[in-house]
């Protein structure tokens, strides 16, 4: 392990040790303390927070791109203060935290005995809102977290969200989508965050007038099962309650060939993702590149969509 994982894998460890144990007004605080400390320092996190706000808000001055740089900061980090705080929360707690539009859209669809596949994007604090539906609907459900580094860091992560009541699996292809795929088929939930893909053999969608890709993941398992696909979203307001819903369900294509059908399917998802983060940028924490164009920028400009 090199010294910037310990230091990294430390300093999380710092934050589930001893955030919660704050009062909830000084971890607030603390959040925009922070936020407003790393938005100043203008490293390369809000650098790239900036240039994707920039295709999602087109015409904004740079003036404009500051200030919701600097709210999107404040907002990853009520993100994390929640996050490091939701294991001592109380149920009553949790349930508070969150209120949801369109919730028919998912309990109808798992009385059905379907399975459905809920893919959502980096909007929010998805964590919440998974500890949401565990406790106040008693809804299980399993989920996919990306390998981080250093592996210890990665263990963190599983512990925090299985601690929560998830069901966790590493992202690892094949052997994951084999044991997703028999959740569905048994009529369980499978939630997804699906808005950038780890794989590099996603699926091609615009997203914001320009190319980008998303996992195929949330469409084929939707195709192979018979699972309902339903598109969620997230956002905070002013105040203390994150607000969220679920959107009417993607449906399958009746005709084309498997890789057709997923490229419509996804390029739907994609399409509600965007009207969601549209209406809430400062609230998508997409702090890497995304987009082909900045993904490789040389290869775009030969094909002449830089």
């Amino acid at each position: 392990m090199t010294i910037r994982d310990q230091l990294s894998d430390a300093l999380y460890g710092l934050g589930w040790g001893t955030v919660k144990k704050l009062p909830e007004p000084v971890a607030v605080r603390l959040g925009r303390t922070i936020a407003d400390l790393a938005w100043k320092q203008r490293g390369a996190g809000v650098r790239r927070l900036e240039d994707n706000y920039a295709r999602v808000v087109p015409g904004a001055s740079p003036e404009q791109l500051a200030e919701l740089s600097r709210a999107g900061m404040r907002s990853y980090l009520r993100y994390w203060m929640e996050s490091f705080r939701l294991p001592v929360w109380s149920p009553e707690r949790i349930e508070a935290a969150f209120d949801l539009e369109g919730l028919h859209h998912l309990t109808d669809g798992l009385a059905t005995g379907r399975g459905v596949v809920l893919a959502l994007p980096h909007l929010a604090n998805w964590d919440l809102a998974g500890a949401w539906a565990i406790t106040r609907l008693g809804i299980p459900f399993t989920t996919v977290a990306e390998r981080l580094k250093p592996e210890t860091l990665y263990d963190r992560f599983v512990a925090y969200r299985e601690g929560l009541g998830m069901e966790v699996l590493p992202h690892d292809g094949g052997a994951a989508f084999g044991l997703l795929a028999r959740r569905l088929r048994a009529g369980g939930l499978v939630c997804l965050v699906a808005d950038r893909d780890l794989s590099a053999s996603g699926v091609e969608v615009e997203f914001f007038g320009a190319t980008a890709r998303m996992p195929a993941g949330p469409a084929l398992l939707a195709q192979q099962t018979g699972a309902l696909l339903l598109p969620a979203t997230l956002w905070y307001d002013d105040s203390p309650v994150m607000r969220g819903r679920v959107h009417p369900p993607i449906e399958v294509p009746e005709t084309g060939t498997r890789a057709e059908r997923t490229s419509v399917m996804t390029q739907a998802l994609a399409d509600v993702f965007a009207r969601g983060i549209a209406d809430h940028p400062q609230d998508w924490h997409m702090l890497q590149r995304l987009w082909l164009a900045d993904l490789d920028p040389a290869a775009s400009a030969e094909k002449g969509t830089a």
